[in-house]
């Protein structure tokens, strides 16, 4: 019987057939955008831990109260908090979930989990980019080795091992991941689609073609003209993407490589926030941070400008401390 995660490989063609790639303006705004995301839905993640986490989007599903979302994502960090503890999402799916490097396991993660409000699937680094990639290629699966003899295959049924045909070595095939909708942080695209992407470009490339539709949040929209100056720094093409939405810092209070560092104080006071109270610590950073601003640029100015500047200066300077 066919595994339910992994469509069929003529669906897949058939839903890639039918995708408008022509060459065209996709400039609209984050609330236009969220209307691809429907409550159900298979999200892509873009960025990796605290790096180009496209967190403007993400605070507008909140916003919009979307539910039972199964999001995809090569390291989970305090977005994976946000989606589980505004029940935007009941099943994540990665292969690290923690509030980042410098503060450790979520508990808002582990109450979820252990109360079975939402569903932590864990797969090897190796493993999640590889699912990407054999949906990017649209192939129902691929082979690695990474998970072999570990705990982590044993909990993930879902993978088979095999036989190598050719070598008789042990393999694990891991099934293809395609997300309904990816939602990617850029630094700059134009306004048909074209993405350049600077610093580590992740699992975002394989997302972007395993997704059947692609949301780009951008630090800034530029000329086509200005993409074309270099086009091998352009590492999604347009006829990948659906939506561009210009918002500056939105990766906030993450950061974006190149133009501003993760705004540490603000996390600092978050952790410490939904630390202390799981339940009634979330439940005030939401209705603080995401349901009374009314619009993007409320939301930072409650960061703070001297965090905001700071962070800036801090991911424009070689003289960081």
């Amino acid at each position: 019987m066919l595994n339910a995660q992994v469509e069929p490989y003529q669906r897949l063609r058939e839903n890639l057939s039918q995708r408008d790639r022509s060459l065209r303006e996709k400039v609209m705004t984050l609330e236009e955008a969220a209307s691809f995301v429907q409550d159900g839905m298979k999200v892509g993640i873009g960025g990796s831990t605290m790096s180009r986490t496209p967190m403007a989007m993400i605070w507008e599903l909140v916003r919009q109260r979307r539910k039972n979302l199964s999001c995809s994502r090569a390291i989970t960090s305090t977005d994976g908090d946000i989606l589980f503890g505004s029940g935007v999402s009941d099943h994540i799916i990665t292969s690290w979930f923690a509030q980042g490097i410098l503060w450790g396991l979520s508990k808002v993660m582990r109450r979820h989990v252990e109360q079975g409000l939402a569903r932590y699937e864990e797969w090897s680094h190796m493993a999640v980019g590889m699912r990407f990639r054999a949906g990017g290629m649209g192939v129902p699966f691929l082979p690695i080795r990474s998970m072999l003899g570990s705990d982590v295959m044993d909990q993930r049924p879902e993978a088979k091992q095999i036989d190598c045909p050719f070598t008789g070595e042990k393999l694990l095939l891991v099934p293809a991941l395609n997300p309904d909708v990816a939602l990617i942080h850029v630094q700059r695209c134009d306004a048909y689609g074209n993405a350049q992407i600077d610093g580590l470009q992740f699992m975002d490339i394989d997302l972007a073609l395993a997704a059947n539709r692609v949301i780009l949040t951008t630090e800034r929209i530029v000329s086509n003209d200005q993409i074309r100056r270099a086009p091998d720094q352009t590492k999604i093409p347009f006829f990948c993407v659906d939506a561009v939405v210009e918002v500056p810092y939105g990766s906030a209070p993450h950061e974006c490589f190149g133009i501003y560092e993760p705004m540490l104080n603000h996390m600092e006071a978050y952790v410490a926030k939904v630390n202390s109270d799981p339940v009634e610590g979330m439940r005030e950073y939401l209705e603080r941070y995401f349901y009374e601003p009314k619009s993007w640029n409320e939301y930072l100015a409650l960061i703070g400008m001297e965090e905001v500047l700071d962070a800036s200066q801090k991911g424009r300077s070689i003289y960081n401390d």
